[in-house]
């Protein structure tokens, strides 16, 4: 459920790792700002599946419970 955050936020990573070997830029935080972006375009383009998952799986599990329980 969390492969679209993260493949975006290693996809990207890479890329600005990539571009920082290439261009001998060593700085730490230039690879912040555009992971939360990133990742935010990413929450807004899946979460609403997220959500829907979430929220199904623990409706499925609530109703198990009397059954796993006896």
């Amino acid at each position: 459920m969390c492969a679209p955050v993260l493949v975006t936020a290693l996809l990207i990573g890479f890329a600005i790792s990539l571009f920082q070997s290439v261009t001998q830029i060593q700085e730490a935080t230039l690879s912040f700002v555009p992971k939360a972006v990133g990742v935010g375009a990413a929450i807004l383009l899946s979460g609403n599946w997220m959500l829907h998952e979430m929220v199904t799986y623990t409706t499925q599990l609530f109703e198990r419970i009397p059954t796993l329980l006896s």
